[in-house]
Formats: structure tokens, sequence, C-alpha cells
């Protein structure tokens, strides 16, 4: 696996890089693998590379509303960014795919003596608490149809492919919805050919005209996430 496959490690000074990758190890994410539970102790960070974990707010399912999904643009335990030991989410695989693990303890020791990766990283955190108020926007104002092409991108830009699994009822409980709401949004992407969904196994079928069904709340989220990077270069 390539050492730049998650974009926030690649982004980080050459000697910063080096350092964090010699503290880390490569493991793989299981589709359904809880890496945490609310108020446990923060054992790892993960920077993934391959695939997707999302962070719901409860637990146990099926009560768990999502507040974030973290794939190779991110990483997991933003806690630790803060000084923090807990985690207060629940963090569940839904993309199977690779991460970077190291171990809490070590992370911190890591920010402690490489600034450059502390100022990137606080930049990160800044822009998950940005996100979290644009989800909360979009609970309260957009409709199950424009949300479901939202995750269905995000999943999308994860995984790096427009083939990934995941049923009904799991998105239901991440959004928020009742499935029957969730069968109606598929069902009309399927209609227009946007998607294909048969079991559990999605495809995106058309790209653009997802991108189009999407609430703006992708796009202002993509917006924030080019300009944590354009902030740190001018900084």
């Amino acid at each position: 696996m390539s050492t730049v496959d998650n974009v926030l490690i690649a982004r980080l000074p050459e000697s910063d890089r080096a350092h964090l990758l010699s503290g880390a190890e490569e493991v793989n994410l299981a589709l359904s693998q809880v890496l945490w539970h609310p108020g446990e102790p923060l054992a790892y960070v993960y920077f993934p590379s391959q695939g997707f974990v999302c962070l719901t707010a409860t637990d146990p399912p099926p009560s768990g509303l999502e507040i974030a999904m973290i794939g190779r643009e991110g990483m997991l335990g933003m806690q630790a960014v803060l000084g923090s030991d807990r985690t207060p989410f629940r963090a569940v695989v839904q993309g199977e795919g690779r991460a970077w693990r190291m171990t809490t303890d070590v992370f911190k020791r890591h920010l402690d003596r490489h600034p450059a990766t502390k100022q990137l990283l606080d930049r990160y955190v800044t822009f998950r608490l940005n996100q979290l108020a644009t989800l909360a926007h979009c609970l309260c104002h957009h409709e199950v149809k424009p949300r479901v092409a939202r995750w269905l991108l995000m999943g999308q830009d994860r995984t790096g492919s427009d083939r990934f699994q995941v049923t009904q009822e799991a998105l239901g409980y991440m959004l928020g919805v009742r499935r029957v709401s969730i069968t109606a949004a598929a069902t009309a992407l399927q209609h227009r050919y946007v998607i294909a969904y048969h079991r559990g196994h999605l495809q995106v079928l058309d790209r653009g005209a997802l991108e189009q069904a999407a609430c703006g709340c992708y796009r202002s989220d993509l917006d924030r996430y080019a300009a944590l990077f354009h902030d740190t270069h001018s900084g």
C-alpha cells in the first residue's frame, strides 16, 4: 500500500510523514467491524487508505444517527488531537478496506514533537466541527432523497468505486429516517437510472445526475475540505 493513500498523511512534510508512519501499522478494516463504542478509552487513531468508517451518535444500534463518514480524506480519533482519551461516538466500518493505525499515546507524542502535523490536524478538526454544523442544518431542512444522494456520493468518494455495499435498513438508521423513506428515495433514483440497487449491493450509474439530486451540503463540504489545505499552505 502506498504511503500517500491517506490524504492527510500525504500532505505532511516528508520528515513528519516518515516519523508518523514509523509508529503506525497497516490493518484491515472489515465490513461491519466496530472500532470503538461511546465512552471507551481511545486506544488507537486510524488513517484510512481504503474504504470508510461511519461515526454514529448512540450505541447500540439500531438508533445510531450518523454524524460523520471518514475515509482516505481524514482520520478517526480527532479527540486525541484535542488531548482527550475518550470518544462519544460509535465507529463502525461501512466500506471495507485498510488503514494506518497507531496507539493514541504514540500519536500524542508525535503531535508534541511535530508542530506541522499538529497544525494540519487542528485545521482538520475545525473542518469536522463545521461539518457537524452542516449536518444539523441538513437534518432540519433537507428532504430524504437529497440526503440519500449526498450519502451515496460521499460513499463513492471514499471507496473510489461506483460499487459498494449498504442495506436500506442501515442507511435509514444512519440518516435518522424510516426504512420506507429510504426505499422511496432509492426507488426514485433507480427509476431515473441514477443508481442500481439489489439486496444491499449498490452501483452508481450516473454520477452527474446523482450530484444534481444531492443537497448543497455535499458541495459545501468539498469546498471546506479544499480550503483546509489552501489555508495550510497560505498560513
